[in-house]
C-alpha cells in the first residue's frame, strides 16, 4: 500500500526568499572583480592580509548576535577538527590570493573559468574520495570540461594555469569542508582566526621591516584605500550569510543551478567592463565548460525529482 508523506513542504514565501538571498549572493560573487579592481595600487597579498584579519572581529560579532560563540569554541576544542580547519584555511588564503592577483593582473576571463571547472572537480573529488557514484551523464560532462581546458591548453598555456589553481583549491576546499563537522560562519571564523597571527605579523613586518617600493598604495595612505581594504571583510561576510540561509530554504537542485551564475558574470565583467581579450579558444573552452555543466545540472536534477519521488511513495 502507498502512503502519502505526511510533512509538509517548505512554504513558497521561505523558498522566494531563498532565491532572493542566494540570486543576491551570487551577483555579489560575480561583481567581485569590480570590488578588488578598485584596490589595483594595493598588492594582492596585503590586500588578502586585511581581508582575513579586518573578518575576524566581523564574523566574531555576527556569531555573539547568532548566540554560537559556543559553536566556535566546540571547534576549537576538538583536535581533529582544528587539524582539518588548518588545512581549508591554506587552501581559501591561496585561493583569494590567487584570484586577486589574478583580478589585479587582467586575468579575469581566466579566473571565471576556474569557478567553472571547479564544481566538476568537485564530483570528481567525491568519487575518488569519498565513493561518491558517478552516473554516465556526469562523467560525460567532466569528459567534455576536459576537452574545453585541452583547447584552452593549446593558446592560452600561460594563464591556464590561474584557472586549474583556482578550480582546484576551491573544490578542495569544498571537499575539506564536507568532511568538517562545522558550519558555513563557524568555519570560515576559525579559519580566519587561524590565519589571523601570521597575516598580522606580515602586516607589521610590511609596515616597519620592509622598505616601502616607490609604487604602491599601503593601509594608512589613502582613506578610500582603507575603507576599501576593511570593506573587504563586509564582502566576504555578506554573501556567505546569504548564501547559507538560502540553503536551508531552497532545493539543492536550484542552489546548484544559482552557483553558476557568479562566474557568468565575472566572464561578462572581463569581457564587457574590463575588455580583456577573448580569443577562439577562450569562447571554444567556454562553450564547452558551459554545455558540461548543463549536461552535469540536468543529470542532478532528474536524479533530485527520482529521489522525491521515492520518498514521496
Amino acid at each position: 500500500m502507498m502512503l502519502k508523506r505526511c510533512t509538509m513542504s517548505p512554504a513558497p514565501s521561505n523558498s522566494r526568499i531563498g532565491f532572493v538571498q542566494a540570486l543576491i549572493a551570487c551577483v555579489f560573487w560575480g561583481l567581485m572583480p569590480v570590488y578588488f579592481k578598485l584596490l589595483q595600487s594595493v598588492d594582492a597579498l596585503e590586500v588578502v592580509a586585511h581581508r582575513i584579519i579586518w573578518s575576524v572581529p566581523l564574523l566574531l560579532i555576527i556569531l555573539y548576535f547568532r548566540k554560537n560563540l559556543a559553536g566556535l569554541a566546540i571547534a576549537i576544542a576538538n583536535r581533529k577538527l582544528r587539524w582539518t580547519m588548518l588545512t581549508s584555511s591554506v587552501l581559501i588564503a591561496a585561493n583569494w590570493l590567487i584570484y586577486v592577483w589574478a583580478v589585479h593582473e587582467d586575468h579575469i576571463l581566466a579566473a571565471s573559468l576556474g569557478y567553472f571547472i571547479s564544481p566538476l572537480l568537485s564530483v570528481l573529488w567525491g568519487r575518488i574520495f569519498l565513493g561518491e557514484k558517478l552516473s554516465r551523464n556526469k562523467w560525460m560532462a567532466i569528459a567534455i570540461a576536459a576537452v574545453g581546458v585541452s583547447v584552452l591548453a593549446v593558446q592560452a598555456l600561460d594563464t591556464l594555469w590561474i584557472s586549474l589553481a583556482l578550480a582546484i583549491s576551491w573544490s578542495s576546499y569544498a571537499l575539506v569542508r564536507k568532511i568538517a563537522d562545522i558550519g558555513p560562519i563557524v568555519g570560515l571564523t576559525a579559519e580566519t582566526g587561524i590565519l589571523f597571527l601570521p597575516f598580522t605579523l606580515f602586516l607589521i613586518w610590511l609596515t616597519f621591516g620592509m622598505p616601502q617600493p616607490a609604487n604602491g598604495q599601503h593601509f594608512g595612505e589613502d582613506s578610500t584605500i582603507d575603507l576599501l581594504l576593511i570593506g573587504g571583510s563586509v564582502v566576504t561576510a555578506i554573501p556567505l550569510l546569504l548564501f547559507a540561509s538560502a540553503v536551508k530554504k531552497m532545493t539543492l537542485s536550484a542552489i546548484g543551478l544559482l552557483n553558476y551564475l557568479a562566474p557568468t558574470i565575472q566572464f561578462l565583467v572581463g569581457v564587457l567592463v574590463y575588455r580583456e581579450p577573448l580569443t577562439a579558444s577562450h569562447i571554444i573552452c567556454f562553450v564547452l565548460i558551459w554545455i558540461s555543466l548543463a549536461l552535469y545540472s540536468a543529470d542532478s536534477y532528474l536524479a533530485s525529482k527520482a529521489q522525491q519521488k521515492v520518498h514521496l511513495a
